[in-house]
């Protein structure tokens, strides 16, 4: 588990061709009312940009939202590109439209969590704060 030194950094990002960001937009600001700095990408980012802006911005977790079906590739090369620039401590955490036989195979391949439709924003900020290493507050 990383432990963050200052508030938690989170870069929220969509990769891919997926054009619907609602969803981004409401965790993004979750986490932000919870107290984390948050960066959001924007709209259809590649792999290589989102892991560029991770790094840039020393962040301690990455969450990914996909809901055009391209899960099982666009995951992976994130945690992957993390693994070449030495950057494997930044927690990748998602969600979206990602059928149950696929979150297993997903873990499997290092993302940390997948949240889906229905998940709280209690929850996913609780999860977040426990994850990167910093307690909730009381």
């Amino acid at each position: 588990m990383r432990v963050a030194s200052g508030p938690i950094r989170v870069v929220v990002a969509k990769p891919g061709l997926d054009g619907h960001d609602r969803g981004a937009k409401v965790i993004a600001r979750a986490l932000r009312d919870a107290g984390m700095e948050v960066v959001y990408t924007g709209l259809h980012q590649t792999p290589e940009q989102i892991v560029g802006t991770a790094i840039q911005e020393d962040a301690d977790a990455i969450g990914l939202s996909i809901l055009s079906g391209a899960h099982n590739t666009l995951f992976p090369a994130v945690i992957g590109l993390l693994r070449e620039r030495d950057a494997a401590d930044i927690l990748v955490f998602g969600g979206g439209i990602i059928p149950e036989a696929d979150i297993a195979p997903l873990k499997e391949k290092g993302v940390a969590e997948i949240f889906t439709p229905g998940t709280t924003m209690a929850a996913i900020v609780e999860w977040v704060r426990q994850n990167v290493g910093q307690p909730t507050e009381a």
